[in-house]
Protein backbone atom coordinates (compact mmCIF):
# COMPACT_ATOMS: atom_id res chain seq x y z
CA UNK A 1 0.00 0.00 0.00
CA UNK A 2 2.91 2.36 0.65
CA UNK A 3 3.83 2.23 -3.05
CA UNK A 4 0.44 3.42 -4.26
CA UNK A 5 0.42 6.79 -6.00
CA UNK A 6 -2.80 8.73 -6.38
CA UNK A 7 -2.82 11.58 -8.87
CA UNK A 8 -4.45 14.92 -8.24
CA UNK A 9 -8.22 15.35 -8.68
CA UNK A 10 -10.38 15.23 -10.66
CA UNK A 11 -10.46 11.47 -11.13
CA UNK A 12 -12.34 10.90 -14.34
CA UNK A 13 -13.20 7.51 -15.78
CA UNK A 14 -14.33 7.50 -19.39
CA UNK A 15 -14.90 4.96 -22.13
CA UNK A 16 -12.97 7.12 -24.61
CA UNK A 17 -9.71 5.45 -25.63
CA UNK A 18 -6.95 6.34 -28.04
CA UNK A 19 -8.11 3.68 -30.49
CA UNK A 20 -11.69 5.01 -30.28
CA UNK A 21 -10.52 8.53 -31.11
CA UNK A 22 -8.34 7.28 -33.95
CA UNK A 23 -11.23 5.23 -35.33
CA UNK A 24 -13.36 8.37 -35.40
CA UNK A 25 -10.64 10.17 -37.37
CA UNK A 26 -10.47 7.28 -39.85
CA UNK A 27 -14.25 7.41 -40.26
CA UNK A 28 -14.02 11.16 -40.86
CA UNK A 29 -11.42 10.59 -43.59
CA UNK A 30 -13.56 8.07 -45.50
CA UNK A 31 -15.50 10.69 -47.54
CA UNK A 32 -12.23 12.25 -48.74
CA UNK A 33 -10.84 8.78 -49.56
CA UNK A 34 -13.92 7.93 -51.62
CA UNK A 35 -13.68 11.28 -53.38
CA UNK A 36 -9.99 10.70 -54.17
CA UNK A 37 -10.72 7.36 -55.82
CA UNK A 38 -13.61 8.89 -57.77
CA UNK A 39 -11.49 11.84 -58.94
CA UNK A 40 -8.09 10.21 -59.53
CA UNK A 41 -8.96 6.56 -60.11
CA UNK A 42 -7.96 3.32 -58.36
CA UNK A 43 -4.32 4.32 -57.99
CA UNK A 44 -5.41 6.68 -55.21
CA UNK A 45 -6.49 3.62 -53.24
CA UNK A 46 -3.18 1.90 -54.04
CA UNK A 47 -1.07 4.85 -52.82
CA UNK A 48 -3.14 5.07 -49.64
CA UNK A 49 -2.84 1.34 -48.99
CA UNK A 50 0.93 1.41 -49.51
CA UNK A 51 1.35 4.30 -47.07
CA UNK A 52 -0.87 2.72 -44.41
CA UNK A 53 0.77 -0.72 -44.67
CA UNK A 54 4.27 0.82 -44.54
CA UNK A 55 3.41 2.98 -41.53
CA UNK A 56 1.93 0.07 -39.58
CA UNK A 57 4.82 -2.24 -40.47
CA UNK A 58 7.43 0.43 -39.63
CA UNK A 59 5.88 0.98 -36.20
CA UNK A 60 5.66 -2.76 -35.51
CA UNK A 61 9.22 -3.44 -36.71
CA UNK A 62 10.74 -0.53 -34.77
CA UNK A 63 8.98 -1.46 -31.54
CA UNK A 64 9.95 -5.11 -31.93
CA UNK A 65 13.57 -4.19 -32.64
CA UNK A 66 13.76 -1.87 -29.63
CA UNK A 67 11.79 -4.28 -27.38
CA UNK A 68 9.01 -1.77 -26.78
CA UNK A 69 5.33 -2.51 -26.41
CA UNK A 70 3.74 -2.88 -29.83
CA UNK A 71 1.05 -0.21 -30.19
CA UNK A 72 -0.21 -0.66 -33.73
CA UNK A 73 -3.62 -1.49 -32.28
CA UNK A 74 -4.20 2.17 -31.35
CA UNK A 75 -4.63 2.92 -35.10
CA UNK A 76 -2.45 6.05 -34.97
CA UNK A 77 -0.04 4.63 -37.56
CA UNK A 78 -2.99 4.02 -39.89
CA UNK A 79 -3.98 7.67 -39.66
CA UNK A 80 -0.41 8.80 -40.34
CA UNK A 81 -0.40 6.64 -43.47
CA UNK A 82 -3.74 7.99 -44.69
CA UNK A 83 -2.79 11.62 -44.08
CA UNK A 84 0.59 11.24 -45.76
CA UNK A 85 -1.06 9.61 -48.78
CA UNK A 86 -3.58 12.44 -48.92
CA UNK A 87 -0.65 14.87 -49.19
CA UNK A 88 0.94 13.10 -52.16
CA UNK A 89 0.29 13.35 -55.91
CA UNK A 90 -1.54 10.27 -57.13
CA UNK A 91 1.30 9.53 -59.58
CA UNK A 92 4.01 9.39 -56.89
CA UNK A 93 6.36 6.40 -57.33
CA UNK A 94 5.40 3.81 -54.74
CA UNK A 95 8.95 3.45 -53.42
CA UNK A 96 8.93 7.16 -52.57
CA UNK A 97 5.62 6.73 -50.73
CA UNK A 98 7.23 3.88 -48.77
CA UNK A 99 10.23 6.08 -47.96
CA UNK A 100 8.03 8.91 -46.72
CA UNK A 101 5.91 6.58 -44.59
CA UNK A 102 8.99 5.13 -42.91
CA UNK A 103 10.34 8.63 -42.22
CA UNK A 104 7.03 9.66 -40.63
CA UNK A 105 6.88 6.70 -38.26
CA UNK A 106 10.52 5.99 -37.43
CA UNK A 107 12.19 9.40 -37.47
CA UNK A 108 9.34 11.70 -36.45
CA UNK A 109 7.21 9.52 -34.20
CA UNK A 110 9.08 6.58 -32.70
CA UNK A 111 12.52 8.13 -32.19
CA UNK A 112 10.84 10.78 -30.05
CA UNK A 113 9.08 8.21 -27.89
CA UNK A 114 5.97 7.23 -29.81
CA UNK A 115 2.43 8.51 -29.82
CA UNK A 116 1.92 11.73 -27.88
CA UNK A 117 5.63 12.55 -27.71
CA UNK A 118 6.38 13.71 -31.25
CA UNK A 119 7.25 17.42 -31.55
CA UNK A 120 5.63 17.79 -34.99
CA UNK A 121 2.95 16.13 -37.05
CA UNK A 122 4.56 13.00 -38.60
CA UNK A 123 2.64 13.15 -41.89
CA UNK A 124 3.42 16.83 -42.44
CA UNK A 125 7.09 16.43 -41.59
CA UNK A 126 7.40 13.45 -43.93
CA UNK A 127 5.72 15.43 -46.71
CA UNK A 128 8.18 18.30 -46.28
CA UNK A 129 11.11 15.84 -46.32
CA UNK A 130 9.73 14.24 -49.49
CA UNK A 131 9.26 17.62 -51.13
CA UNK A 132 12.91 18.45 -50.46
CA UNK A 133 14.12 15.01 -51.56
CA UNK A 134 11.84 14.48 -54.59
CA UNK A 135 10.81 17.95 -55.82
CA UNK A 136 9.91 16.82 -59.33
CA UNK A 137 7.65 13.89 -58.52
CA UNK A 138 6.10 15.76 -55.59
CA UNK A 139 4.97 18.55 -57.93
CA UNK A 140 3.99 16.50 -60.99
CA UNK A 141 0.23 16.36 -61.41
CA UNK A 142 -1.53 13.81 -63.59
CA UNK A 143 -4.26 14.85 -65.98
CA UNK A 144 -7.68 14.67 -64.35
CA UNK A 145 -10.47 13.23 -66.52
CA UNK A 146 -12.75 15.94 -67.95
CA UNK A 147 -10.50 18.67 -66.52
CA UNK A 148 -9.03 21.48 -68.62
CA UNK A 149 -5.69 21.42 -66.84
CA UNK A 150 -3.49 19.24 -64.67
CA UNK A 151 -1.91 22.20 -62.86
CA UNK A 152 -3.05 23.08 -59.36
CA UNK A 153 -5.12 26.25 -58.84
CA UNK A 154 -2.39 27.66 -56.59
CA UNK A 155 0.19 27.16 -59.34
CA UNK A 156 -2.11 28.86 -61.84
CA UNK A 157 -2.61 31.84 -59.52
CA UNK A 158 1.13 32.00 -58.87
CA UNK A 159 1.71 32.28 -62.64
CA UNK A 160 -1.11 34.79 -63.07
CA UNK A 161 -3.14 32.44 -65.27
CA UNK A 162 -6.46 33.33 -63.66
CA UNK A 163 -8.47 32.54 -66.78
CA UNK A 164 -7.40 28.89 -66.51
CA UNK A 165 -8.74 28.46 -62.96
CA UNK A 166 -11.40 25.75 -62.55
CA UNK A 167 -15.02 26.65 -61.89
CA UNK A 168 -15.80 27.25 -58.24
CA UNK A 169 -18.12 24.22 -58.21
CA UNK A 170 -15.22 22.04 -59.37
CA UNK A 171 -13.09 23.52 -56.60
CA UNK A 172 -15.71 22.61 -54.03
CA UNK A 173 -16.34 19.10 -55.35
CA UNK A 174 -12.67 18.41 -56.01
CA UNK A 175 -12.29 17.87 -59.76
CA UNK A 176 -9.06 19.85 -60.00
CA UNK A 177 -5.33 19.33 -59.82
CA UNK A 178 -3.81 18.59 -56.44
CA UNK A 179 -2.76 15.91 -54.00
CA UNK A 180 -5.09 12.95 -53.87
CA UNK A 181 -6.83 13.71 -50.57
CA UNK A 182 -6.91 17.50 -50.53
CA UNK A 183 -9.05 18.44 -53.52
CA UNK A 184 -12.62 17.67 -52.37
CA UNK A 185 -13.57 20.46 -49.97
CA UNK A 186 -17.06 19.07 -49.43
CA UNK A 187 -15.75 15.63 -48.42
CA UNK A 188 -13.23 17.14 -45.99
CA UNK A 189 -15.84 19.44 -44.45
CA UNK A 190 -18.18 16.49 -43.89
CA UNK A 191 -15.36 14.76 -42.03
CA UNK A 192 -14.64 17.91 -40.02
CA UNK A 193 -18.25 18.28 -38.92
CA UNK A 194 -18.26 14.63 -37.84
CA UNK A 195 -15.15 15.16 -35.68
CA UNK A 196 -16.62 18.24 -34.03
CA UNK A 197 -19.91 16.46 -33.31
CA UNK A 198 -17.99 13.55 -31.84
CA UNK A 199 -15.90 16.04 -29.83
CA UNK A 200 -12.68 14.63 -31.19
CA UNK A 201 -11.59 18.14 -32.18
CA UNK A 202 -12.79 21.64 -31.35
CA UNK A 203 -13.63 24.39 -33.82
CA UNK A 204 -10.97 26.81 -32.61
CA UNK A 205 -7.93 25.90 -34.74
CA UNK A 206 -9.72 25.02 -38.03
CA UNK A 207 -11.91 28.12 -37.98
CA UNK A 208 -9.06 30.45 -36.98
CA UNK A 209 -6.77 28.94 -39.63
CA UNK A 210 -9.26 29.06 -42.51
CA UNK A 211 -10.68 32.48 -41.54
CA UNK A 212 -7.19 34.01 -41.36
CA UNK A 213 -6.28 32.78 -44.84
CA UNK A 214 -9.59 34.05 -46.23
CA UNK A 215 -9.30 37.45 -44.56
CA UNK A 216 -5.69 38.12 -45.53
CA UNK A 217 -6.14 37.06 -49.16
CA UNK A 218 -9.34 39.12 -49.37
CA UNK A 219 -7.54 42.20 -48.03
CA UNK A 220 -4.74 41.69 -50.57
CA UNK A 221 -7.22 41.14 -53.41
CA UNK A 222 -5.90 37.65 -54.21
CA UNK A 223 -8.90 35.42 -55.01
CA UNK A 224 -9.87 34.53 -51.42
CA UNK A 225 -12.41 31.83 -52.35
CA UNK A 226 -9.83 30.03 -54.47
CA UNK A 227 -7.27 30.23 -51.67
CA UNK A 228 -9.92 28.78 -49.38
CA UNK A 229 -10.54 25.67 -51.46
CA UNK A 230 -7.16 25.35 -53.20
CA UNK A 231 -4.20 23.37 -51.92
CA UNK A 232 -4.26 21.58 -48.61
CA UNK A 233 -5.83 24.31 -46.47
CA UNK A 234 -8.99 22.46 -45.41
CA UNK A 235 -7.21 19.11 -45.06
CA UNK A 236 -4.47 20.70 -42.98
CA UNK A 237 -6.76 22.86 -40.85
CA UNK A 238 -9.13 20.03 -39.90
CA UNK A 239 -6.98 16.92 -39.77
CA UNK A 240 -3.37 17.97 -39.18
CA UNK A 241 -3.34 21.27 -37.32
CA UNK A 242 -5.57 19.59 -34.71
CA UNK A 243 -3.14 16.76 -33.96
CA UNK A 244 -3.31 16.33 -30.16
CA UNK A 245 0.45 16.23 -29.29
CA UNK A 246 1.35 19.15 -31.55
CA UNK A 247 -1.50 21.59 -30.92
CA UNK A 248 -2.01 23.90 -27.90
CA UNK A 249 -3.97 22.65 -24.91
CA UNK A 250 -6.14 25.72 -24.33
CA UNK A 251 -8.91 27.20 -26.47
CA UNK A 252 -7.14 30.56 -26.60
CA UNK A 253 -3.92 28.83 -27.56
CA UNK A 254 -5.64 26.93 -30.36
CA UNK A 255 -6.99 30.15 -31.81
CA UNK A 256 -3.52 31.73 -31.67
CA UNK A 257 -2.09 28.59 -33.26
CA UNK A 258 -4.67 28.69 -36.07
CA UNK A 259 -4.07 32.38 -36.75
CA UNK A 260 -0.32 31.77 -36.89
CA UNK A 261 -0.79 28.90 -39.34
CA UNK A 262 -2.98 31.12 -41.50
CA UNK A 263 -0.50 34.00 -41.51
CA UNK A 264 2.44 31.78 -42.49
CA UNK A 265 0.35 30.05 -45.16
CA UNK A 266 -0.57 33.35 -46.81
CA UNK A 267 2.97 34.71 -46.60
CA UNK A 268 4.39 31.61 -48.29
CA UNK A 269 1.64 31.44 -50.90
CA UNK A 270 1.86 35.10 -51.88
CA UNK A 271 5.53 35.88 -51.45
CA UNK A 272 7.38 32.55 -51.42
CA UNK A 273 8.74 30.61 -54.37
CA UNK A 274 6.48 27.65 -53.56
CA UNK A 275 2.76 28.12 -54.32
CA UNK A 276 1.58 26.12 -51.26
CA UNK A 277 2.36 26.91 -47.65
CA UNK A 278 0.07 24.85 -45.41
CA UNK A 279 2.55 22.10 -44.49
CA UNK A 280 5.37 24.54 -43.80
CA UNK A 281 3.05 26.78 -41.78
CA UNK A 282 1.81 23.98 -39.53
CA UNK A 283 5.33 22.64 -39.04
CA UNK A 284 6.62 26.09 -38.06
CA UNK A 285 3.76 26.61 -35.60
CA UNK A 286 4.29 23.12 -34.13
CA UNK A 287 7.66 24.36 -32.91
CA UNK A 288 6.16 27.17 -30.84
CA UNK A 289 3.33 25.16 -29.26
CA UNK A 290 5.17 24.81 -25.89
CA UNK A 291 5.48 28.59 -25.71
CA UNK A 292 1.81 29.09 -26.62
CA UNK A 293 0.83 26.62 -23.91
CA UNK A 294 2.93 28.43 -21.33
CA UNK A 295 1.50 31.84 -22.22
CA UNK A 296 -2.15 30.77 -22.36
CA UNK A 297 -2.37 28.20 -19.56
CA UNK A 298 -4.75 29.41 -16.87
CA UNK A 299 -3.75 29.42 -13.22
CA UNK A 300 -5.65 27.10 -10.89
CA UNK A 301 -7.94 28.87 -8.43
CA UNK A 302 -5.84 29.75 -5.40
CA UNK A 303 -2.68 28.50 -7.07
CA UNK A 304 0.61 30.37 -7.20
CA UNK A 305 2.08 31.74 -10.39
CA UNK A 306 4.51 29.35 -12.08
Amino acid sequence: MNNMIVSYAPHIKDKITTSRIMLDVIIALIPAFIASVWIFGPRAALVTAVCVITCVFSEWAFQKATKRTVTIGDLSACITGILLAFNLPVGIPLWQAIFGSAVAIVFVKQLFGGIGKNFANPAITARVVMFMAFPITMTTWVQIPDSVTSATPLALMKRGELEALPEMLNMFIGTRGGCLGETSAVALLIGGVYLIIRRVITWHTPVAFIATVFLLTAISGRQPMYHLFAGGLILGAIFMATDYPTTPQTSKGRIIFGIGCGVFTVLIRLFGSYPEGVSFAILLMNMVVPHINRLTMTKALGGAKS
